[in-house]
């Protein structure tokens, strides 16, 4: 098989770095496999690593520092039969821990070689997470303050079932790179070698220290026995052959004639537990039931069952190119903490901006049209003020008509509820 090297863009590592013996190991790597570049997709990193997809005549996805599995992770899920390799540095390992973790975890069939030369070689030679205390590097001290991470104990730990250590200078590294991405499953190489532009600049270290100090480690050759498992994509895709299929999403037939002849800007401002959220669907289903376009924007505490509700609506026959409120059409005030959020709006309104509000609830000053409704007085509970105060809108056709909201509610609804809110519209007087 010929090789996969891109003859119009060759390597151009500094002299001496063993990021370029990787490149030709992985090139005869996957020659030996009889490869073709549609068959490989190579997703690089940030850092020296992140040149090997211009190297190579395959697929290649240059990703953003330290997250490049997850960008491969996707690549593999979407396209399985696709052999994905990712070149990262000891640098992208660190700042992408959290992903290298989540792979180990998953088990997809990704085969990551970690370009390990102990240092930001690109950047100015700053440590790394595998820097050793005693190494003189452009970070000044702070690599002596933190405990150098041994990557193939992290893999291990985490799930990852092929983890294998070795030198970049070791004659069979082809083999230990075919090993890896033959292996079905998540397969991890921790490559180390030697930056000669900055690390060797302040520390002495040869491809016989790096022999040496890999014998003193525990050995990493290949399948970890205790981590094997079935790889992720065919365990996912056999257990959802066998879930019932989901039916598509049915559609909603524009049906209804619009009530208005222009853009509709509606704004309800409630508190937690008024269904705020759900009556904003409720508006928005009901316009598309007209052929209208439609957005809704939310804010809401992230603890959801106390503070300010809002939903805002828009309903447009034209194309909507920005969801924000500019002149609302309708402001439905229902609670204070809602009001109080949004009390900027107010003082720029005029008479065309319809109100309705809730009593008890205090509004700044404004020359809005104002509809004041006694909810409690009516006997409705809290929660259904702003399907009430919807009701209200479409039976003096301001925004939508009876007929769009109880078409949405159907949509929204089933069974005794949609009895409850129908029966709720069918009974709200003006």
């Amino acid at each position: 098989m010929n090789s996969l090297l891109n003859t119009g863009r060759p390597p151009v590592f500094c002299p001496g770095c063993s990021h370029e013996r990787i490149t030709k190991a992985l090139d005869k790597a996957l020659s030996n496999m009889g490869l073709s570049g549609e068959n490989v997709v190579i997703v690089s990193d940030i850092g020296c690593s992140g040149l090997f997809d211009t190297f190579f005549n395959t697929h290649a996805f240059h990703g953003i520092h330290g997250r490049a599995l997850t960008y491969a992770a996707g690549i593999k899920m979407a396209k399985p039969d696709l052999n994905v390799i990712v070149t990262m540095g000891d640098g992208g390992l660190g700042i992408g821990g959290a992903h290298l973790l989540a792979a180990c975890r998953r088990n997809l069939n990704l085969t990551l070689l970690i370009l390990n030369n102990f240092n930001f070689g690109m950047t100015g030679g700053q440590f790394s997470v595998t820097t050793p205390p005693e190494a003189q590097v452009g970070s000044g001290f702070l690599n002596r303050l933190e405990k150098p991470l041994d990557v193939c104990d992290i893999a291990r730990s985490a799930g990852a079932p092929y983890v294998a250590r070795c030198s970049s200078y070791s004659g069979d590294l082809p083999d230990e790179i075919e090993k890896a991405v033959r292996f079905d499953g998540f397969s991890i190489i921790d490559i180390w070698g030697i930056c000669p532009g900055r690390y060797t600049k302040r520390n002495k270290l040869t491809p016989q220290i790096i022999d040496e100090s890999l014998a003193g480690l525990s050995s990493c050759s290949g399948i970890v026995e205790e981590n094997k498992r079935i790889e992720y994509g065919h365990n996912y895709r056999e257990i959802s052959s066998k879930l019932k299929k989901v039916a598509p999403p049915g559609g909603i037939r524009a049906e209804f004639i619009f009530p208005e002849s222009d853009r509709q800007e509606v704004m309800i401002l409630g508190s937690a537990g008024q269904r705020i959220i759900t009556s904003g669907d409720i508006l928005c289903i009901a316009g598309i039931t007209a052929g209208l376009n439609v957005t809704q924007k939310n804010d809401y505490n992230i603890t959801v069952l106390r503070g300010p509700s809002i939903s805002e609506i828009i309903l447009s026959p034209d194309d909507i190119g920005y969801s924000g409120i500019e002149k609302p059409s309708v402001i439905i005030a229902l609670a204070q903490e809602g009001v109080d959020r949004r009390r900027y709006v107010f003082s720029d309104l005029d008479e065309s901006t319809l109100i309705i509000k809730a009593a008890g609830v205090d509004i700044p000053e404004s020359r809005a049209t104002m509809l004041n409704v006694d909810f409690k007085t009516r006997g409705i509970k809290s929660q259904d003020w702003a399907l009430v105060s919807l009701a209200i809108l479409a039976k003096i056709k301001k925004v939508i008509n009876v007929d769009m909201l109880n078409a949405s509610l159907k949509l929204v609804f089933r069974e005794t509820v949609l009895e409850s809110a129908l029966e709720l519209v069918k009974r709200v007087e003006i």
